[in-house]
C-alpha cells in the first residue's frame, strides 16, 4: 500500500454560497447552532480565477462552527456581482454536492424540534439501507440538509444538532469517483452499496428515481489537531440510473448560491500535492505555490489552501492551517506549525473557542 504522507483531520467546513450573508448566517445560528466565528473577512478571491470566470471577485465570508462537534460552514457572498441562482431545480443525482449531512444525537427529537420551530422538514424519519434513521430539511435559501445520527461529540451546549458530517454527492460514474473519495480522502470502508428506489430519498426533489448509492466511511478514523471537534464523517455517492443529469454549477461561478465546495483540514500539503497528482487529481488552485511557500492570509487565520476536482467537477478544498485565533481579544493565536500534527490539541484549548461565539439573534 502506498504511504500517503499527509493527515486528514476531518471536514473543516462546507462552503455555502448565499445571496445575503447576514440573513443566512443568522438562520444557521438559529437552526444549526453555527455561532462560533472562527474568522470573518471581506477581500478579493485572487487565486480562484479558474472558478470565477477568469476575473478577481470580491467576497464577504465567515467561517462559523458549532462547538458541539462537526465541521463548520464557510458562508460566502459575492460582493462585486449579483449572486446567480440556478435556472432550474436541482434534483437528486445532479452532479455536485446535493446535500450537506448534519449530525444529531437523536434523529426523532431533532425532527420534532425543527417541525415545531418553523424549519421546513421534508418527510419523516425513515431508515436508510443500513437501517439508520434520517430525514431532510431545507433552509429558506433552497439548500437541502440530510439529518443523520452520530455518536461522537465534543461539547454539550444543549443544541439540537452538531455541524456538518459529510455530504450527498451526485456523480456520473461511482467507480471513477472512488479514486478520489476512497483513495485521496480515505473514505475506504463501504457501509452499503445498493441499487434501486428508496423510500428514505423520496421526500427530496428527484428522489423517486432509480439510483446506485454508496455510503463511505474511513476504515481508520480521522485524527490530528482539531479532530476532537471535527469528529468523523461519511460521504454518500449517488448515481442516477434512469434520467439524464446536469452539473449543479454549470454556467455559474464558485461562490454563487448553493454548496460550493467541501473542505478538509489537513497536514502535509506537499505530500498531498504529489499524491493527488499521481492519482490523476492535480491541484487546480494552490496557494502555497502562488505565494512561494508563504502562508496565505485568511483575515484572522493563515495557512495554505488548495483545490482539486472530482471527475464531474465537484470542488474539494484542502486547508493546512498555520495560525488560528483562540482568544482574539487577548491577541492569542495558535501556531500549529510547532505542533506534532498527529496529536490532538488539548480539549481546553479548543473549548476556548467558545469566547468567539456570536449571540443568537432574534
Amino acid at each position: 500500500m502506498k504511504i500517503k504522507g499527509y493527515i486528514i483531520s476531518g471536514i473543516q467546513q462546507m462552503g455555502v454560497g448565499v445571496h445575503d450573508l447576514t440573513e443566512a448566517w443568522e438562520w444557521y445560528i438559529r437552526a444549526f447552532g453555527m455561532d462560533c466565528r472562527i474568522f470573518e473577512d471581506e477581500a478579493e478571491a485572487r487565486l480562484m480565477l479558474p472558478y470565477t470566470g477568469g476575473e478577481t471577485r470580491s467576497r464577504h465570508a465567515v467561517l462559523a462552527m458549532n462547538l458541539q462537534s462537526g465541521g463548520g460552514f464557510e458562508v460566502w457572498q459575492h460582493k462585486g456581482k449579483e449572486p446567480e441562482y440556478r435556472d432550474r431545480e436541482t434534483t437528486l443525482g445532479d452532479l455536485g454536492i446535493f446535500s450537506c449531512k448534519m449530525k444529531v444525537k437523536d434523529v426523532d427529537a431533532a425532527w420534532k424540534y425543527w417541525t415545531e420551530n418553523n424549519v421546513e422538514v421534508l418527510g419523516k424519519p425513515m431508515a436508510d439501507p443500513a437501517g439508520k434513521k434520517s430525514f431532510f430539511v431545507r433552509d429558506p435559501f433552497g439548500n437541502i440538509f440530510h439529518i443523520v445520527g452520530a455518536t461522537d461529540w465534543f461539547m454539550n451546549l444543549k443544541k439540537i444538532s452538531g455541524g456538518s458530517y459529510g455530504a450527498i454527492i451526485g456523480v456520473s460514474d461511482i467507480e471513477r469517483a472512488l479514486g478520489l473519495y476512497s483513495g485521496i480522502l480515505s473514505y475506504d470502508r463501504v457501509v452499503y452499496d445498493v441499487t434501486g428506489t428508496f423510500d428514505d430519498l423520496s421526500p427530496v426533489p428527484g428522489g423517486n428515481g432509480r439510483f446506485r448509492r454508496v455510503l463511505l466511511a474511513p476504515a481508520r478514523p480521522f485524527h490530528g489537531g482539531f479532530n476532537p471537534i471535527f469528529g468523523q464523517s461519511v460521504i454518500e455517492l449517488v448515481q442516477a440510473l434512469d434520467r439524464p443529469v446536469t452539473r449543479i454549477f454549470e454556467g455559474r461561478l464558485w461562490g454563487d448560491p448553493g454548496f460550493i465546495h467541501l473542505c478538509y483540514d489537513i497536514s502535509g500539503m506537499d505530500n498531498l500535492r504529489k499524491y493527488c497528482s499521481e492519482a490523476g487529481f492535480p491541484f487546480t488552485v494552490d496557494s502555497k505555490e502562488s505565494h512561494s511557500g508563504d502562508s496565505f492570509d485568511m483575515g484572522e487565520a493563515a495557512g495554505h489552501f488548495a483545490y482539486i476536482e472530482d471527475p464531474d467537477g465537484t470542488l474539494i478544498e484542502f486547508v493546512e492551517t498555520h495560525k488560528v485565533p483562540i482568544l482574539k481579544k487577548l491577541g492569542w493565536y495558535l501556531d500549529l506549525r510547532r505542533r506534532d500534527p498527529h496529536k490532538p490539541l488539548p480539549s481546553w484549548m479548543i473549548k476556548s473557542l467558545i469566547f468567539s461565539r456570536v449571540k443568537k439573534r432574534q
